[in-house]
């Protein structure tokens, strides 16, 4: 199978003889609706063409059942976040050739006169929102942006602007490449009321070098109204978090989440991190949103109601989990996380009573966890604190 992926700009294509010689001896054709208006007359007689659209199974059917040389027409460079990878994924056997052109990004800083060079790629063009969250937590200076029709630039600037970012100025391009191309710097204010078309890609330069700051003082949070104690010290929680060496994980699970203090700084710490937190409290929704809106850290996912009854398989698996409450039914709790929980996992446990010291470590004994660490701290007149760490065994002990 022979694929040979060409880009092209927004532009009527001015093909040089090797890429119209190339197209007059393929057999079958793909490309977005955008490309086929450009490059319909081009194709030889007898054509087959294949519309890209999502899902990309009928495209990789197509291909598949009809064996010859292929042309996939993509937008600027295919390579560059683009359809390329996904046919070199998908077709690891074929022989695929890439004819570039510039893509987007390139364009508009070739518009702008700025070295993109300097600029962290990030594209929210069908994907999710954690390497956004992660670059802004970190503070990354300069941002280049990918965008799609979900996540446009009001919705990106809106999300920034709710969580405090709002010390970025944006270079806007659109249509790169095309009669209707068009370049604009905005504040993020403005961008809210931008009057917008597809395609579009942007720069985010910062304006000055603050950043997010964790050890978040007890009293800065939003607490549970009337019971304003209710709260993992912060001491406290820092300690568990450090001794769960979050550096290392994927997935954090906060169990009991309260008031969100333990998700967020664990965000703020570590924005790699993918956080879920769990509360059963109806009324911690908005603190919670409103608490990590204060304090920057988006992107934690919040589910409400009995941890117990939640759908947590639909989740993808931790490899961290702090227990903040659980309710009176601790040992329900743990087996339920020990469901899920990656091996070579850790548990985080905060013990304020005698008993809950004790059913802990045997818990733990009884279900192939061994306790690495196991501190006392005590937090000015509060109780004392026993902070338990737990790693779930690789393998079992008494497995073949």
């Amino acid at each position: 199978m022979k694929i040979t992926i060409i880009g092209i700009n927004n532009r009527f294509p001015e093909f040089t003889e090797e890429v119209q010689t190339i197209i007059a001896s393929a057999n079958f054709f793909a490309g977005g609706n955008r490309h086929y208006e450009l490059v319909k007359q081009f194709l030889p007689d007898n054509y087959h063409w294949s519309s890209i659209v999502v899902p990309l199974s009928a495209l990789f059917e197509d291909i598949q059942s009809k064996k010859g040389h292929w042309v996939v027409f993509a937008s600027g460079d295919p390579l560059f976040f683009g359809i390329g990878n996904t046919l070199k994924r998908e077709f690891p056997d074929a022989e695929i050739r890439v004819l570039p052109h510039f893509n987007s990004l390139q364009m508009l800083a070739h518009r702008l006169g700025i070295n993109y060079g300097e600029y962290l790629v990030v594209s929210l063009t069908g994907r999710p929102w954690q390497a956004f969250d992660k670059a802004l937590i970190e503070g990354v200076r300069c941002l280049a942006i990918l965008t799609d029709r979900k996540k446009t630039p009001i919705e990106i600037a809106r999300r920034m602007i709710s969580y405090g970012y709002t010390n970025y100025r944006l270079f806007y391009g659109e249509k790169m490449g095309g009669d209707e191309e068009r370049v604009l710097a905005l504040d993020l204010d403005e961008v809210v009321n931008l009057d917008f078309k597809h395609p579009n890609c942007f720069f985010l330069k910062k304006t000055n070098d603050a950043i997010p700051a964790g050890g978040i003082p007890d009293t800065e949070f939003e607490p549970l109204e009337g019971r304003p104690r209710m709260i993992t010290k912060m001491p406290v929680r820092l300690t568990t978090l450090a001794l769960m060496q979050l550096h290392r994980r994927e997935v954090l699970w906060d169990v009991g989440a309260c008031t969100g203090s333990v998700s967020i700084e664990a965000r703020l710490k570590h924005p790699h991190l993918q956080v879920t937190a769990f509360e059963i409290r109806p009324e911690s929704e908005g603190i919670i949103h409103r608490n990590a809106q204060k304090f920057q850290a988006p992107g934690i996912h919040l589910v409400t109601g009995d941890y117990l009854k939640a759908k947590k398989k639909e989740f993808v698996a931790p490899d961290a989990v702090f227990i903040g409450g659980y309710g009176g039914k601790m040992e329900e709790v743990l087996d339920d996380v020990n469901c899920y929980l990656k091996p070579g996992g850790v548990i985080g446990f905060n013990s304020v009573s005698q008993k809950s010291r004790n059913r802990f470590p045997d818990w733990c004994f009884q279900n192939g966890f061994e306790i690495t660490n196991q501190h006392q701290i005590q937090v000015d007149d509060h109780n004392p604190i026993q902070v338990f760490i737990a790693a779930k065994e690789t393998k079992r002990k008494d497995a073949k």
